[in-house]
């Protein structure tokens, strides 16, 4: 299974707590100006991509040195720069990546960004995302979700009606059921242990763990 991690540009309270992703991911992919928060958690950067209006070029020349390739894009594009790393990571067999990117900033990028790592043609990969303290899980068949006894997390369909949708471990189980977007049935949910098991049989559901911590 060949690995990645996607380091995103913008605010980033705590960047000191990133310090790791467990073992040396396979591909280290950094968004523009994600290259800081990329070099400042100490990992090496293997491709930098996007339209490169907020990176600062002494760092982006500095990783080119050393060996990164750099991908850039125009600024008028119809894809944001997180749907080019994870095009990117797709095409080149990527099956478990990483997320790490802000919460601050505009809600439009925050919540474009929820919903493109739940796009139906990155179901494929198992996309595990940070947007600051917030832990989101895209579903679109079976998965294990780790928590902890307490703590809040909340399922929200994307892009339509997510049928068959059957949790274990949650406070509230769903049993076989439809979340419709902007349904309330999903949210506000409890784990009872330290891992819930989310099953979707048609659509997609992001799981949602607000105040996670990183992952050092």
């Amino acid at each position: 299974m060949a690995t990645a991690a996607v380091f995103l540009g913008g605010p980033h309270p705590g960047v000191g707590e990133v310090a790791g992703l467990g073992p040396d991911p396979d591909l280290v992919v950094a968004v523009d100006s994600g290259l800081h928060l990329a070099i400042e958690s100490g990992h090496r950067v293997d491709v930098v991509i996007g339209d490169m209006d907020s990176v600062e070029p002494l760092r982006l020349d500095r990783v080119a040195l050393d060996g990164a390739e750099v991908l850039r894009h125009p600024v008028d594009k119809d894809e944001t720069d997180l749907e080019l790393a994870l095009e990117l990571l797709l095409g080149r067999g990527c099956d478990d990546v990483t997320v790490l990117g802000a919460d601050g900033g505009r809600m439009d990028h925050l919540l474009g960004g929820a919903l493109t790592i739940a796009a139906p043609r990155f179901a494929r990969m198992r996309i595990d995302a940070w947007f600051g303290r917030a832990r989101l899980l895209p579903v679109h068949d079976d998965r294990d979700v780790p928590g902890s006894p307490g703590r809040l997390v909340s399922l929200v369909p994307t892009g339509g009606a997510a049928s068959g949708v059957t949790t274990d471990g949650l406070r509230w189980p769903l049993r076989d059921d439809v979340l419709t977007p902007g349904t309330s049935l999903g949210l506000s949910n409890e784990f009872l242990g330290p891992v819930a098991h989310v099953h979707v049989d048609a659509g997609c559901v992001v799981v949602i763990i607000p105040e996670e911590e990183p992952p050092t």
